[in-house]
């Protein structure tokens, strides 16, 4: 059985809610991501920021990136997957919720993410079509 685990890209690490967007993205660019997993001060998952939140949601509203926190922009409830979810969960998890980064989480710790390389590279070709057709599917 292929876990979540198997499938994840190692050494993810928490982006401390109270870091600003400008710290953000060079931790982004630093870790060569897109994205990153916000922790509150219990090191909990709050959200997830990515580099197009910061964009779109911060600079092309005119807002400066060094006075806007992690923590302001993690908006909903953050989804995750225990590192011994099987692959299925992991694609009903990211198809259900439309997703394309999935932060697994191994005894209340971040161990890994999984993105839609990890996907593509360890998944077999229907499972990855099926996966993209779900996240893809145009909404309304």
């Amino acid at each position: 059985m292929t876990t979540a685990k198997d499938i994840m890209h190692p050494g993810a690490e928490w982006l401390p809610a109270h870091e600003t967007l400008d710290r953000a993205a060079q931790m982004m660019r630093d870790l060569d991501v897109g994205a990153l997993p916000i922790a509150d001060e219990n090191e909990r998952l709050c959200g997830i920021l990515t580099d197009r939140d910061i964009v779109v949601g911060c600079v092309a509203r005119g807002h400066d990136p060094a006075r806007i926190t992690a923590g302001e922009m993690a908006k909903g409830t953050p989804r995750w997957i225990d590192a011994n979810a099987d692959a299925e969960e992991v694609l009903r998890e990211m198809k259900e919720h439309r997703i394309r980064r999935l932060p697994v989480i191994e005894n209340k710790r971040l161990v890994g993410m999984i993105s839609e390389a990890d996907i593509a590279r360890h998944l077999s070709d229907a499972q990855v079509a099926g996966w993209a057709e779900k996240v893809y599917e145009h909404r309304r």
